[in-house]
Protein backbone atom coordinates (compact mmCIF):
# COMPACT_ATOMS: atom_id res chain seq x y z
CA UNK A 1 0.00 0.00 0.00
CA UNK A 2 1.26 3.45 -0.93
CA UNK A 3 0.25 6.53 1.05
CA UNK A 4 -0.84 8.02 -2.28
CA UNK A 5 -3.23 5.19 -3.21
CA UNK A 6 -6.41 7.17 -2.55
CA UNK A 7 -5.38 10.06 -4.84
CA UNK A 8 -3.11 8.58 -7.52
CA UNK A 9 -3.91 7.45 -11.09
CA UNK A 10 -3.79 3.76 -11.95
CA UNK A 11 -0.43 2.07 -12.21
CA UNK A 12 0.06 0.52 -15.65
CA UNK A 13 -0.26 -2.92 -14.02
CA UNK A 14 -3.85 -1.95 -13.08
CA UNK A 15 -4.91 -0.45 -16.43
CA UNK A 16 -6.11 -3.57 -18.22
CA UNK A 17 -8.31 -4.70 -15.35
CA UNK A 18 -9.77 -1.19 -15.04
CA UNK A 19 -10.53 -1.07 -18.77
CA UNK A 20 -12.19 -4.48 -18.70
CA UNK A 21 -14.38 -3.30 -15.81
CA UNK A 22 -15.79 -0.40 -17.87
CA UNK A 23 -15.56 -1.66 -21.45
CA UNK A 24 -19.29 -2.44 -21.55
CA UNK A 25 -20.40 0.71 -19.73
CA UNK A 26 -22.89 2.82 -21.75
CA UNK A 27 -20.70 5.90 -21.29
CA UNK A 28 -17.67 4.07 -22.68
CA UNK A 29 -19.77 3.06 -25.69
CA UNK A 30 -20.87 6.69 -26.14
CA UNK A 31 -17.25 7.92 -25.85
CA UNK A 32 -15.89 5.37 -28.32
CA UNK A 33 -18.75 5.80 -30.81
CA UNK A 34 -18.04 9.52 -30.71
CA UNK A 35 -14.27 9.06 -31.17
CA UNK A 36 -14.56 6.31 -33.79
CA UNK A 37 -17.93 6.75 -35.55
CA UNK A 38 -17.03 4.41 -38.43
CA UNK A 39 -15.71 1.52 -36.34
CA UNK A 40 -17.88 -1.31 -35.06
CA UNK A 41 -18.15 -1.73 -31.28
CA UNK A 42 -16.53 -5.15 -31.32
CA UNK A 43 -13.34 -3.69 -32.81
CA UNK A 44 -12.70 -0.96 -30.21
CA UNK A 45 -13.82 -3.28 -27.41
CA UNK A 46 -11.21 -5.82 -28.45
CA UNK A 47 -8.55 -3.09 -28.70
CA UNK A 48 -9.41 -1.79 -25.23
CA UNK A 49 -9.11 -5.28 -23.78
CA UNK A 50 -5.59 -5.46 -25.23
CA UNK A 51 -4.50 -2.12 -23.72
CA UNK A 52 -2.11 -2.34 -20.77
CA UNK A 53 -0.77 1.20 -20.19
CA UNK A 54 -2.10 4.69 -19.57
CA UNK A 55 0.06 5.99 -22.42
CA UNK A 56 -1.48 3.57 -24.92
CA UNK A 57 -4.99 4.39 -23.70
CA UNK A 58 -4.35 8.11 -24.06
CA UNK A 59 -2.57 7.88 -27.42
CA UNK A 60 -4.83 5.30 -29.10
CA UNK A 61 -8.22 6.33 -27.73
CA UNK A 62 -8.41 9.65 -25.84
CA UNK A 63 -6.24 11.50 -28.39
CA UNK A 64 -8.79 10.65 -31.11
CA UNK A 65 -11.70 11.65 -28.88
CA UNK A 66 -10.15 15.09 -28.27
CA UNK A 67 -9.47 15.52 -32.00
CA UNK A 68 -13.15 14.80 -32.63
CA UNK A 69 -14.15 17.33 -29.94
CA UNK A 70 -12.01 19.94 -31.72
CA UNK A 71 -13.54 19.03 -35.07
CA UNK A 72 -17.15 19.21 -33.87
CA UNK A 73 -17.05 22.07 -31.36
CA UNK A 74 -14.29 24.45 -32.49
CA UNK A 75 -12.63 26.09 -35.46
CA UNK A 76 -9.30 24.59 -34.44
CA UNK A 77 -6.50 24.76 -31.88
CA UNK A 78 -3.37 26.83 -32.37
CA UNK A 79 -0.34 26.73 -30.07
CA UNK A 80 2.79 28.72 -29.32
CA UNK A 81 5.80 28.46 -27.04
CA UNK A 82 6.51 24.73 -27.25
CA UNK A 83 10.02 25.59 -28.36
CA UNK A 84 10.57 26.65 -24.71
CA UNK A 85 10.42 22.99 -23.63
CA UNK A 86 12.95 20.17 -23.79
CA UNK A 87 12.20 16.53 -24.54
CA UNK A 88 12.55 13.97 -21.76
CA UNK A 89 12.18 16.78 -19.19
CA UNK A 90 9.39 17.03 -16.64
CA UNK A 91 7.77 20.35 -15.75
CA UNK A 92 5.13 21.76 -13.42
CA UNK A 93 2.57 23.44 -15.68
CA UNK A 94 0.60 26.10 -13.80
CA UNK A 95 -2.30 27.09 -16.01
CA UNK A 96 -5.24 29.42 -16.09
CA UNK A 97 -8.38 27.31 -15.90
CA UNK A 98 -11.47 27.76 -18.05
CA UNK A 99 -12.74 24.26 -18.76
CA UNK A 100 -12.83 21.22 -16.46
CA UNK A 101 -11.63 18.61 -18.95
CA UNK A 102 -10.37 20.40 -22.05
CA UNK A 103 -7.69 22.65 -20.56
CA UNK A 104 -5.53 19.72 -19.53
CA UNK A 105 -6.63 17.48 -22.43
CA UNK A 106 -5.58 20.04 -25.05
CA UNK A 107 -2.23 20.53 -23.31
CA UNK A 108 -1.62 16.78 -23.35
CA UNK A 109 -2.66 16.43 -26.99
CA UNK A 110 -0.14 19.18 -27.83
CA UNK A 111 2.61 17.66 -25.67
CA UNK A 112 2.03 14.30 -27.38
CA UNK A 113 2.27 15.89 -30.83
CA UNK A 114 5.52 17.64 -29.88
CA UNK A 115 7.06 14.43 -28.47
CA UNK A 116 7.14 15.82 -24.93
CA UNK A 117 6.28 14.26 -21.56
CA UNK A 118 2.53 14.32 -20.90
CA UNK A 119 1.16 15.35 -17.53
CA UNK A 120 -0.41 13.88 -14.47
CA UNK A 121 -3.19 16.37 -13.80
CA UNK A 122 -4.91 17.55 -10.64
CA UNK A 123 -8.71 17.21 -10.57
CA UNK A 124 -11.16 17.94 -7.75
CA UNK A 125 -12.72 14.81 -6.26
CA UNK A 126 -16.12 16.55 -6.51
CA UNK A 127 -15.91 16.11 -10.29
CA UNK A 128 -15.39 12.36 -10.28
CA UNK A 129 -18.13 11.13 -7.97
CA UNK A 130 -19.66 8.91 -10.67
CA UNK A 131 -17.73 5.58 -10.66
CA UNK A 132 -17.21 5.54 -14.45
CA UNK A 133 -15.84 9.11 -14.47
CA UNK A 134 -13.56 8.26 -11.55
CA UNK A 135 -12.14 5.25 -13.42
CA UNK A 136 -11.75 7.26 -16.64
CA UNK A 137 -9.94 10.04 -14.78
CA UNK A 138 -7.47 7.57 -13.25
CA UNK A 139 -6.84 6.05 -16.69
CA UNK A 140 -6.06 9.58 -17.93
CA UNK A 141 -3.42 10.17 -15.24
CA UNK A 142 -5.54 12.43 -13.06
CA UNK A 143 -4.78 12.60 -9.36
CA UNK A 144 -7.37 13.77 -6.86
CA UNK A 145 -7.52 17.05 -5.02
CA UNK A 146 -9.68 16.34 -1.99
CA UNK A 147 -12.41 18.89 -1.30
CA UNK A 148 -14.76 19.50 1.65
CA UNK A 149 -12.26 18.61 4.36
CA UNK A 150 -11.91 19.94 7.90
CA UNK A 151 -9.01 22.42 8.39
CA UNK A 152 -6.84 19.69 9.94
CA UNK A 153 -7.64 17.18 7.18
CA UNK A 154 -7.02 19.87 4.56
CA UNK A 155 -3.56 20.54 5.94
CA UNK A 156 -2.67 16.83 5.87
CA UNK A 157 -4.15 16.42 2.38
CA UNK A 158 -2.24 19.45 1.06
CA UNK A 159 1.05 18.14 2.46
CA UNK A 160 0.45 14.73 0.88
CA UNK A 161 -0.39 16.25 -2.49
CA UNK A 162 2.67 18.48 -2.36
CA UNK A 163 4.88 15.44 -1.72
CA UNK A 164 3.15 13.54 -4.51
CA UNK A 165 3.68 16.36 -7.02
CA UNK A 166 7.36 16.54 -6.07
CA UNK A 167 7.74 12.77 -6.39
CA UNK A 168 6.15 12.77 -9.84
CA UNK A 169 8.43 15.52 -11.14
CA UNK A 170 11.71 14.64 -9.43
CA UNK A 171 11.63 10.84 -9.14
CA UNK A 172 9.27 9.63 -11.85
CA UNK A 173 10.16 12.29 -14.45
CA UNK A 174 6.44 12.92 -14.95
CA UNK A 175 5.18 16.41 -15.73
CA UNK A 176 2.30 17.76 -13.66
CA UNK A 177 -0.58 20.10 -14.57
CA UNK A 178 -2.31 22.16 -11.90
CA UNK A 179 -4.70 25.09 -12.19
CA UNK A 180 -3.50 28.44 -10.86
CA UNK A 181 -6.56 28.51 -8.62
CA UNK A 182 -9.09 26.17 -7.05
CA UNK A 183 -11.95 25.83 -9.52
CA UNK A 184 -12.38 27.43 -12.91
CA UNK A 185 -12.16 31.16 -13.52
CA UNK A 186 -15.76 32.34 -13.63
CA UNK A 187 -15.23 36.04 -14.37
CA UNK A 188 -12.33 36.02 -16.85
CA UNK A 189 -9.82 37.20 -14.23
CA UNK A 190 -6.94 34.74 -14.33
CA UNK A 191 -5.39 35.24 -10.89
CA UNK A 192 -3.11 32.76 -9.11
CA UNK A 193 -4.40 31.64 -5.72
CA UNK A 194 -1.62 31.90 -3.16
CA UNK A 195 -2.98 28.82 -1.35
CA UNK A 196 -2.15 26.68 -4.41
CA UNK A 197 1.47 27.88 -4.30
CA UNK A 198 1.70 27.36 -0.54
CA UNK A 199 0.53 23.77 -1.05
CA UNK A 200 3.16 23.16 -3.75
CA UNK A 201 5.87 24.60 -1.49
CA UNK A 202 5.06 22.28 1.43
CA UNK A 203 7.40 19.56 0.10
CA UNK A 204 10.37 21.92 -0.15
CA UNK A 205 13.60 20.89 1.53
CA UNK A 206 15.62 23.66 -0.14
CA UNK A 207 17.15 26.51 1.88
CA UNK A 208 15.11 29.03 -0.13
CA UNK A 209 11.70 28.91 -1.82
CA UNK A 210 13.20 30.39 -4.99
CA UNK A 211 15.58 27.44 -5.29
CA UNK A 212 12.76 24.95 -4.78
CA UNK A 213 10.52 26.53 -7.38
CA UNK A 214 13.44 26.63 -9.84
CA UNK A 215 14.08 22.94 -9.12
CA UNK A 216 10.54 21.86 -10.07
CA UNK A 217 10.61 23.94 -13.29
CA UNK A 218 7.39 25.95 -13.32
CA UNK A 219 5.93 26.65 -16.76
CA UNK A 220 3.04 29.15 -16.94
CA UNK A 221 0.30 28.15 -19.41
CA UNK A 222 -2.35 30.41 -20.98
CA UNK A 223 -5.40 28.92 -22.69
CA UNK A 224 -7.96 31.13 -24.39
CA UNK A 225 -11.27 30.16 -25.98
CA UNK A 226 -12.98 32.53 -28.42
CA UNK A 227 -16.34 31.41 -27.03
CA UNK A 228 -16.56 30.01 -23.51
CA UNK A 229 -18.97 27.07 -23.93
CA UNK A 230 -19.99 27.33 -20.27
CA UNK A 231 -20.40 31.12 -20.16
CA UNK A 232 -24.16 31.06 -19.48
CA UNK A 233 -23.76 28.26 -16.91
CA UNK A 234 -21.53 30.53 -14.83
CA UNK A 235 -24.22 33.21 -14.55
CA UNK A 236 -26.17 31.85 -11.54
CA UNK A 237 -23.02 31.83 -9.38
CA UNK A 238 -22.01 35.32 -10.51
CA UNK A 239 -25.57 36.55 -9.85
CA UNK A 240 -25.49 35.10 -6.33
CA UNK A 241 -22.15 36.82 -5.64
CA UNK A 242 -23.51 40.12 -6.97
CA UNK A 243 -26.49 39.82 -4.63
CA UNK A 244 -24.25 38.79 -1.72
CA UNK A 245 -25.94 35.38 -1.53
CA UNK A 246 -24.45 31.95 -0.81
CA UNK A 247 -24.39 29.92 -4.01
CA UNK A 248 -25.33 26.24 -3.73
CA UNK A 249 -24.61 23.98 -6.69
CA UNK A 250 -27.41 21.82 -8.05
CA UNK A 251 -27.01 18.03 -7.85
CA UNK A 252 -25.57 17.35 -11.33
CA UNK A 253 -24.17 20.81 -12.00
CA UNK A 254 -20.49 19.80 -12.19
CA UNK A 255 -21.28 16.90 -14.51
CA UNK A 256 -23.48 19.03 -16.79
CA UNK A 257 -20.80 21.72 -16.92
CA UNK A 258 -18.22 19.06 -17.78
CA UNK A 259 -20.31 17.86 -20.75
CA UNK A 260 -21.15 21.40 -21.90
CA UNK A 261 -17.49 22.35 -21.79
CA UNK A 262 -16.55 19.41 -24.00
CA UNK A 263 -19.32 19.69 -26.61
CA UNK A 264 -20.26 23.41 -26.49
CA UNK A 265 -19.11 25.70 -29.30
CA UNK A 266 -15.72 27.34 -28.67
CA UNK A 267 -14.77 28.73 -32.10
CA UNK A 268 -10.98 29.24 -32.04
CA UNK A 269 -8.73 28.08 -29.19
CA UNK A 270 -5.16 29.09 -28.46
CA UNK A 271 -2.72 27.45 -26.04
CA UNK A 272 0.45 29.30 -25.11
CA UNK A 273 3.38 27.79 -23.22
CA UNK A 274 5.43 30.35 -21.31
CA UNK A 275 9.13 30.11 -20.58
CA UNK A 276 10.33 28.05 -17.63
CA UNK A 277 10.49 30.41 -14.65
CA UNK A 278 14.08 30.83 -13.54
CA UNK A 279 15.74 34.22 -13.11
CA UNK A 280 12.26 35.73 -12.61
CA UNK A 281 12.16 33.85 -9.31
CA UNK A 282 15.16 35.73 -7.90
CA UNK A 283 12.68 38.40 -6.85
CA UNK A 284 11.55 36.00 -4.10
CA UNK A 285 14.90 36.40 -2.33
CA UNK A 286 14.17 40.09 -1.82
CA UNK A 287 11.68 39.10 0.88
CA UNK A 288 12.46 37.38 4.17
CA UNK A 289 8.80 36.59 4.80
CA UNK A 290 7.42 33.36 3.24
CA UNK A 291 3.99 34.91 2.62
CA UNK A 292 5.56 37.84 0.75
CA UNK A 293 7.62 35.37 -1.30
CA UNK A 294 4.48 33.43 -2.25
CA UNK A 295 2.76 36.71 -3.10
CA UNK A 296 5.69 37.66 -5.35
CA UNK A 297 5.61 34.26 -7.07
CA UNK A 298 1.86 34.59 -7.68
CA UNK A 299 2.51 37.94 -9.36
CA UNK A 300 5.25 36.44 -11.57
CA UNK A 301 2.86 33.68 -12.69
CA UNK A 302 -0.01 36.15 -13.24
CA UNK A 303 2.23 38.33 -15.38
CA UNK A 304 3.24 35.34 -17.52
CA UNK A 305 -0.30 33.94 -17.89
CA UNK A 306 -1.82 37.31 -18.83
CA UNK A 307 1.08 38.09 -21.17
CA UNK A 308 0.61 34.77 -22.98
CA UNK A 309 -3.19 35.02 -23.19
CA UNK A 310 -4.50 35.45 -26.74
CA UNK A 311 -7.31 37.97 -27.10
CA UNK A 312 -10.08 37.21 -29.60
CA UNK A 313 -12.60 39.54 -31.29
CA UNK A 314 -15.16 38.41 -28.68
CA UNK A 315 -13.00 39.88 -25.90
CA UNK A 316 -12.74 43.26 -27.61
CA UNK A 317 -16.44 43.31 -28.52
CA UNK A 318 -17.42 42.57 -24.92
CA UNK A 319 -15.14 45.36 -23.67
CA UNK A 320 -16.74 47.88 -26.02
CA UNK A 321 -20.29 46.75 -25.25
CA UNK A 322 -19.63 46.84 -21.51
CA UNK A 323 -18.11 50.30 -21.67
CA UNK A 324 -20.37 51.64 -24.44
CA UNK A 325 -17.24 52.51 -26.41
CA UNK A 326 -15.60 51.90 -29.77
CA UNK A 327 -12.08 51.77 -28.37
CA UNK A 328 -11.31 48.42 -29.99
CA UNK A 329 -13.60 48.63 -33.05
CA UNK A 330 -10.59 47.99 -35.30
CA UNK A 331 -10.18 44.53 -33.69
CA UNK A 332 -13.46 43.06 -34.98
CA UNK A 333 -15.91 43.23 -37.87
CA UNK A 334 -19.54 44.31 -37.71
CA UNK A 335 -20.54 40.73 -38.51
CA UNK A 336 -18.48 39.39 -35.57
CA UNK A 337 -20.13 41.95 -33.30
CA UNK A 338 -23.63 40.97 -34.47
CA UNK A 339 -22.88 37.27 -33.92
CA UNK A 340 -21.65 37.95 -30.40
CA UNK A 341 -24.68 40.12 -29.57
CA UNK A 342 -26.94 37.36 -30.86
CA UNK A 343 -25.16 34.84 -28.63
CA UNK A 344 -25.64 37.21 -25.70
CA UNK A 345 -29.39 37.50 -26.38
CA UNK A 346 -29.83 33.75 -26.79
CA UNK A 347 -27.95 32.73 -23.64
CA UNK A 348 -29.02 35.24 -20.98
CA UNK A 349 -31.73 37.73 -20.06
CA UNK A 350 -30.17 40.93 -21.41
CA UNK A 351 -32.78 43.04 -19.63
CA UNK A 352 -31.12 41.98 -16.38
CA UNK A 353 -28.26 44.48 -16.05
CA UNK A 354 -26.32 42.47 -13.46
CA UNK A 355 -26.47 39.37 -15.66
CA UNK A 356 -25.61 41.26 -18.86
CA UNK A 357 -22.68 43.06 -17.26
CA UNK A 358 -21.46 39.84 -15.65
CA UNK A 359 -21.56 37.97 -18.96
CA UNK A 360 -19.75 40.78 -20.80
CA UNK A 361 -17.17 41.19 -18.02
CA UNK A 362 -16.28 37.50 -18.32
CA UNK A 363 -15.09 38.20 -21.87
CA UNK A 364 -13.87 41.78 -21.27
CA UNK A 365 -11.68 41.19 -18.20
CA UNK A 366 -8.81 39.59 -20.17
CA UNK A 367 -8.65 42.83 -22.21
CA UNK A 368 -8.67 44.95 -19.04
CA UNK A 369 -5.92 42.78 -17.53
CA UNK A 370 -3.84 43.02 -20.71
CA UNK A 371 -4.25 46.81 -20.73
CA UNK A 372 -2.46 46.95 -17.37
CA UNK A 373 0.56 45.58 -19.26
CA UNK A 374 0.05 48.00 -22.19
CA UNK A 375 -0.29 45.24 -24.79
CA UNK A 376 -4.03 44.85 -25.37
Amino acid sequence: MSKYDHIRPFYDSEVNEALRSVVSHPMMKALMNFAFPDIEDAVWMEQLKRTHSKRDFQANFIYHAIQMVLKKSSEGLTTSGFENLEKHTSYLYISNHRDIILDTSLLNVSLWEHGLIMTASAIGDNLVKKPFIHTLSRLNRNFLVQRELSPRELLMSSKLMSEYIYQLISRENRSVWIAQREGRTKDGNDITQQGVLKMIAMASDEPSLAEYFKKIKIVPVSISYEYDPTDALKMPQLMAQANDEVYVKSKNEDFNTLLSGIMGQKKRIHLHIGKVLDTELNVLDEFDNANKQIQALAQVIDDAVISGYKLWPTNYIAYDLLNNSELFSDQYTEKEKQLFERRLEMRIDIENKIMRDGFLAMYANPVINKMKYHDA
